[in-house]
């Protein structure tokens, strides 16, 4: 049991004050965990530790630049992922949005912009500069959506449309077809006729379905339960090997689909597809024999503002022998911000469980408390994370995944989860009963996470529903828990 605690072997948390010259002799941190205290339902004194001193960084053959700092949570980011181009990202942040939130370019904005995509497409930008295949595929597919579906307000800007027509034509003759797919598919959007959006169909089998889904998408529309799941096994899990997806599919298309289906606001069955597609993944998931069990499904994008506290209520109930339950990232954009995965290893924490290995865990009776990882439970969603950083703005798995229910449990289960944007919280009260668990509660906390605040505010502090909104359900029976939608 021990081993699934800590993992093995045991290597201590790497923590630093930001600092230009560190002196080793300084570099000298710990944290103590009591179990007895905090998670432990029985007496049992292990103490979880992470010690940082002299000697284990010549043990381990540590380097100064590996060290992660512990108040930065950019600094869990992997340096292996690309970084988008930050002019364009800044655009996606205002167009990649709903109908109302979208906040058009101005003039000054858009040449700007489309200059950037332009001097990119003909090879002027280098590395970090480049406009990525991602970052076209969502902001195009944001362009064509307002277009096609969005209300005037929101729609193409004067500015907007005075830079389209200055760079489209240049545009079209340096853009790859799929790009050009996204941004005209019916060719008659960007002014320039052009037959390659409406013959477009792929390279390849794998686009062939996504690409006759992108043009409901495209459109304002909206697909079934089946085309959804259909187009999410196509493509992940998301890996690329010498520049090139394994999957064969096109980033520039997923991006377009994600953010896509994201801005035509989702419909139930939509949700419900990503929400169950890899349930399957690594098969049946276990049933820990315990008489309840509270899954805890925060943002997995962390918080950076505000205090995240849902980890230490979780390992406090489990005292109490509520087993709990927790699923996350260390790491996830756009926010980037502070998670469990992250406070977890600083600990000194096995952060790699295995859904089986987690089962263990929820059934010890000293313990009753486990953290799964999606990079352990559901490896093709947590392949999209650097795609998801290049989309700019939450996709519709950032709702989805957290409704996971990773291990079951022989008595009632309930799942808590957080929100931010009115609207979402219904849908994931449905999510919860479609799981079949006996109870839900959503929770609008601070940064859309569980954390309530008891600062007063006034009722315009907020947008849409105040901080500390709850709204659930408790089902008398498991059968009650279940929507009759055709979907089982």
């Amino acid at each position: 049991m021990k081993s699934l605690l800590s993992p093995q072997p045991s290597l201590p948390t790497h923590v630093t004050e930001p600092r230009t010259n560190l002196s080793r002799s300084k570099v000298t941190s710990s944290l103590r965990f009591d179990r007895d205290r905090w998670i432990g339902r029985k007496k049992c004194g292990l103490t979880l530790s992470a010690v940082l001193d002299p000697a284990t960084i010549d043990q381990f053959g540590i380097s100064e630049s590996e060290f992660v700092n512990p108040a930065v949570s950019t600094s869990y980011r992997s340096s292996k992922l690309p970084k988008p181009n930050q002019t364009v990202l800044d655009a996606q942040a205002r167009v990649c949005t709903g109908p109302t939130q979208t906040k058009p370019l101005n003039e000054d904005q858009a040449f700007k912009v489309f200059d950037t995509i332009l001097r990119s497409a003909r090879g002027e930008l280098k590395d970090e500069e480049q406009v990525s295949k991602a970052q076209l595929g969502a902001f195009f597919a944001a362009m064509t959506i307002r277009a096609n579906a969005f209300p005037e307000a929101t729609q193409w800007s004067e500015g907007e449309k005075h830079a389209v027509s200055n760079f489209w034509p240049h545009l079209v003759r340096a853009l790859p077809s799929d790009v050009i797919f996204i941004a005209d598919p019916e060719g008659s959007i960007m002014g320039v006729g052009s037959s390659i959006g409406p013959q477009y169909v792929g390279n390849g089998t794998s686009d062939m379905r996504l690409v006759g889904a992108l043009r409901e998408v495209l459109a304002g529309g909206h697909l079934g339960y089946e085309e959804v799941q259909g187009v999410l096994r196509d493509v992940l899990p998301f890996k690329f090997e010498d520049d090139k997806c394994s999957s064969g599919v096109s980033e520039t298309l997923l991006s377009a689909f994600l953010i896509g289906q994201r801005m035509n606001r989702e419909t139930d069955r939509e949700l419900k597809a990503y929400c169950l597609a890899f349930d399957d993944q690594l098969g049946l998931a276990p049933v820990a024999d315990v008489r309840s069990l509270t899954h805890y499904g925060e943002p997995y994008d962390g918080n950076t503002r505000f205090f995240r506290s849902t980890l230490f209520v979780a390992a406090v109930r489990s005292c109490y022998g509520e087993s709990s339950l927790l699923h996350g990232v260390e790491w996830m954009p756009p926010k980037g911000g502070i998670t469990e995965e992250q406070m977890l290893k600083f600990m000194g924490a096995n952060t790699r469980l295995t859904p089986l290995q987690a089962k263990e865990l929820l059934e010890d009776e000293e313990l009753g408390f486990a953290y799964i990882s999606q990079r352990e439970a559901c490896p093709s969603l947590y392949s999209l994370i650097g795609l998801r950083e290049h989309i700019k703005k939450r996709p519709p798995l950032a709702t989805t995944e957290k409704v996971q229910q990773f291990v079951k449990a022989r008595g009632r289960e309930a799942i808590v989860t957080g929100f931010y944007h009115e609207g979402y919280e219904e849908p994931l009260l449905m999510l919860m009963k479609r799981r079949g668990v006996h109870s839900g509660l959503v929770v609008k906390g601070e940064e859309g996470a569980l954390s309530m605040t008891t600062k007063f505010r006034s009722a315009n502090a907020s947008k849409g529903l105040p901080v500390n909104y709850c709204s659930g359900f408790r089902s008398l029976s498991m059968d009650s828990a279940f929507e009759l939608d055709g979907i089982c």
